[in-house]
């Protein structure tokens, strides 16, 4: 096999061993081999049994190895088992990256391959020191460009380059930050060419990606190969973790004590899933802009309990949506007054606003010129060639050059270049490169130059991948970039071991989450001592305990609110939904007191639009009508509107539930509009078939609130999730019930059925009654019983107690908001079933147009509508008092 087909898969038999398929494996011409520690000069390659090479790395060709020797008894079989395994494993834990957010569309699963990239321990060391000294050289910058600005005035920086940058804060000039620290957290991309040595690619500072992925891609491959993870002495990544919280801890103006939260731009992000997660692993508050205010030049967290104060932020919002107040007046992501906190000292912000300018793939160009004036150091770690076109004789040696060259954006994030995406000169054509050297030399400072070199290669498991005959498995060379996380510890900085690999789509130069690349795991071997520190806290006091406990800000509380509602929501309609077509298929299919009822109900609950004739007037049109909108978000608020609600909600507090009753969520909801999607295509608008659906969400349904009933803390986030239930509840139950008294449902027995249904009491109700249809049974059961927890009564007593409690009253005490809501001890049964009869007439359409007598029960219908109201009007109240702060609304960010 020559070097040319190295990219295609060995072809073999699922029975083939591991090491047999390893023996066949090659990377593409002019690629470094990250398996074989070999580079191979781009014009030959191995032919006729000959490997020619350049670079050959032994440490590396060892490593690897010792890996696959774990493997040596492995069949393609048991390969594509734990490929799929890992799969399986991303998925149920719900680890996503979003490519541009929407809330139509599902989630896109985390892409994570099979086998880790694998760095020996003299590699490592030789990046460690690297990026080390290059996050050095950035935090001097940074504080020159803010401070004296002596690289400026002495022209070793272009101003610009710098001041010329959209991510350069000139409100943030002469501030020193808190700590004395501008830089927390660097990312460093690394490519390594095809001679073995490692390039610096570029550099990210606002709000790197990664490590909180990572973690989770250590997590799910160690698993998977666990005998191998613990025999090549694998570096650990939580020592590294513990001292960036240390070290932020030691830095902020509370010290030890301090409040650290991670500021989210908020679940549309594309990677919301790592905030939530990094959040839950580091014990950080996740809160948005609209969570925090600032008030006398401090930062506050808005919570149930009142404003709490933030020491520090661990930001993943990019610099210029931080403040309103003085950066993009449109920005909804940050929070107004915050760089005026971070001028008075009083907020520690990991990354310092203000280091977009240091992204520049520009300011590579000029890093070794300035560590040498700097620090009298060459750097260890070389950065690609890269020509800023601003200056003329780069862009002069660079025009030449396009052809092997990438062309990339000077100033990445500005309104005219919004990414970091490369153009590679190699796959233009004349006509294309002559457009681009237009371009440049209309605006040579905004085009930057780099030289380009082909990634390394490593393997990667594919399943059945198309180019395997016969749809078999085997290993396919990709290229691959790493990414290496610096962080700061109390003496300075120290580099994660380990990092985030990105490896190429299939036939892909450039790396891209966005464009169907995958990730890997990377191994950072040691020679030392594995480091088995944790971020556990063994020695916790009372006090200290107190302090930890977890806050529920007043955005958490308001999404926990609405998922419980929303829930409740999903589970009415959907009750509903099939009762209706159960209904309109059954023995009194055509009692107009009872068709008249569940049309009512169907309007009232939005499971059809205004204006679809009723059940009475054209039952089939009512019926197709209901089934259409039960997979639909748009038009009618039936079952798939509120699923679809729920899961949006849901992902708002990710952090707060458990990845069981995350993945329950998604799956009820993807099942369900893929499964009316797909009768929609094929034209089946079936009863029965839109009764299976209904019946598989109810499952579903009938897990996510065992979820939040039975593994969630009981704090004041999950009191108003509760709350939310049970307004949605009452107000349910109660409208329900007086619909039915008041078109005479309840008088037939389809009807009388039909209701204890719609309250899942059937199996209760005729275990207590046998087949009795009597009124007072009805009543007792549905509207009386304080044990049932589907009952007006319990639910109302229930209601109050949650109520009372999150106000904090004492346990024989009810707050006023629990007063709201009707007392079901006051209730008696004998009251209740007093009636008076009344002249009701058939709805327009019936085919008896003539008035029926019906029972009246006035107190039971005055009941039923005061706990309609009560659950409205503590919904408004909860809002006010909970949610909105109205009282701040309108102080100042400066004063008291």
């Amino acid at each position: 096999m020559n070097q040319a087909q190295s990219s295609q898969t060995y072809r073999r038999h699922p029975a083939s061993s591991i090491p047999e398929l390893m023996a066949h494996y090659w990377v593409t011409a002019g690629h470094f081999d990250e398996v074989r520690g070999q580079g191979c000069n781009p014009t030959v390659g191995p032919i006729d049994g000959a490997t020619f090479s350049v670079a050959t790395n032994k440490d590396m060709e060892r490593a690897w190895g010792q890996f696959f020797e774990q493997l040596a008894t492995d069949t393609v079989t048991e390969m594509d088992q734990r490929s799929n395994s890992l799969a399986r494993q991303v998925r149920d834990n719900g680890i996503t990256y979003n490519v541009y957010a929407d809330e139509n569309g599902p989630q896109r699963p985390w892409s994570l391959d099979l086998f880790p990239l694998i760095v020996d321990a003299k590699s490592w060391h030789h990046i460690e020191t690297g990026v080390l000294q290059r996050v050095r050289l950035l935090e001097h910058v940074m504080a020159d460009v803010y401070g004296a600005q002596s690289l400026l005035m002495s022209g070793f920086l272009p101003p610009a380059l710098v001041q010329g940058h959209p991510g350069y804060l000139r409100a943030m000039h002469g501030i020193e930050p808190v700590g004395g620290r501008y830089l927390h957290i660097a990312a460093f991309d690394l490519a390594r060419g095809p001679d073995g040595n490692w390039w610096v690619v570029g550099q990210r500072t606002q709000a790197p990606s990664g490590l909180g992925y990572l973690l989770e891609n250590r997590l799910a491959i160690s698993a998977q190969f666990a005998t191998a993870f613990d025999s090549l002495n694998v570096q650990r990544l939580a020592g590294t973790y513990r001292a960036l919280m240390e070290s932020l801890r030691s830095m902020s103006p509370m010290g030890q004590d301090a409040h650290l939260a991670l500021l989210t731009p908020g679940p549309y992000n594309e990677t919301y899933f790592e905030h939530a997660y990094l959040a839950r692993y580091l014990g950080l508050t996740l809160v948005e802009g609209s969570d925090l205010l600032v008030r006398d030049e401090k930062v506050f967290l808005k919570t149930l309990k009142g404003l709490v104060p933030v020491h520090g932020l661990l930001k993943r919002v990019d610099d210029q949506y931080m403040d309103p107040l003085e950066l993009r007046a449109d920005s909804t992501l940050g929070v107004p007054g915050l760089l005026q906190a971070i001028r008075a000292g009083n907020v520690l912000v990991a990354n310092t606003p203000g280091s977009a300018f240091l992204e520049s793939p520009a300011l590579l160009g000029f890093l070794p010129a300035l560590s040498r004036h700097l620090f009298n150091e060459d750097l260890s770690l070389p950065a690609l060639p890269t020509w800023w076109c601003g200056e003329r004789s780069a862009l002069l040696d660079a025009l030449p050059r396009l052809r092997e060259c990438a062309i990339k954006p000077t100033y990445p994030g500005s309104a005219s270049h919004a990414g970091f995406d490369a153009v590679l000169g190699a796959r233009q054509d004349a006509r294309a490169l002559d457009e681009w050297a237009g371009r440049i030399l209309r605006r040579p400072e905004e085009h930057t130059v780099q030289a380009y070199s082909p990634l390394s290669q490593l393997p990667t498991w594919q399943v059945g991948h198309p180019l395997v005959t016969g749809s078999h498995s085997g290993f396919l060379a990709r290229s691959v970039m790493l990414r290496v996380f610096a962080v700061s510890d109390r003496q300075g900085w120290r580099v994660l071991p380990g990092g985030l690999a990105r490896v190429a789509s299939v036939g892909n130069e450039i790396i891209s989450m966005q464009r169907g690349g995958s990730s890997a795991d990377v191994w950072a071997l040691t020679q030392g001592e594995v480091d088995h520190s944790t971020l556990l806290h063994p020695h916790l006091t009372p006090e200290s305990l107190m302090q930890r406990k977890r806050l529920v800000t007043s955005r958490a509380a308001e999404n926990l609110f609405w998922l419980g509602r929303y829930t409740e929501r999903t589970e009415n309609t959907l009750r509903l939904a099939r009762l209706t077509l159960e209904c309109l298929h059954g023995e009194e299919q055509t009692s107009a007191p009872l068709l008249a009822w569940l049309g009512q109900m169907a309007q009232a609950n939005t499971l059809v639009l205004p204006g679809v004739p009723t059940p009475t007037q054209a039952a089939r049109v009512f019926e197709r009508s209901l089934i259409d909108s039960l997979g639909s978000t748009t038009g009618a608020t039936s079952v798939g509107y509120y699923l679809r609600a729920l899961k949006m909600t849901a992902s708002s507090v990710r952090e707060r539930l458990s990845q069981e009753h995350w993945r329950i969520i998604t799956r009820a909801e993807e099942e369900l509009f893929a499964r009316f999607a797909d009768h929609r295509h094929r034209g089946d608008r079936s009863a029965l078939h839109a009764l299976e659906i209904l019946k598989d969400t109810g499952e579903h349904m009938a897990a996510i609130t065992g979820a939040q009933t039975d593994r969630m803390t009981r704090d004041d986030g999950w009191r108003l999730l509760s709350i939310g239930r049970h307004i949605e509840r009452l107000a349910f139950l109660s409208s329900s019930l007086s619909r039915a008294l008041a078109c005479a449902s309840l008088d037939s027995e389809g009807g009388f059925d039909a209701m204890i249904e719609l309250f899942d009491n059937a199996i209760t109700f005729h275990a207590q009654f046998q087949q009795s249809r009597d009124m007072a049974a009805l009543i007792d059961l549905l509207v009386i019983d304080g044990d049932n927890p589907r009952s007006v009564s319990w639910v109302a007593h229930t209601l109050r107690g949650r109520l009372a409690k999150l106000a904090g009253t004492e346990p024989t005490e009810l707050s006023t908001l629990s007063l709201k809501v009707p007392n079901p001890k006051a209730w008696g049964l004998s009251q209740l079933c007093e009636r008076s009869m009344d002249m009701v007439t058939p709805e327009l359409g019936s085919h008896n147009t003539e008035s029926v007598p019906t029972q009246r029960y006035t107190l039971l219908r005055e009941l039923l509508y005061q706990c309609t109201q009560a659950a409205y009007e503590v919904s408004e109240e909860i809002s006010a008092t909970y949610f909105t702060h109205s009282d701040l609304a309108n102080r100042s960010v400066g004063t008291s």
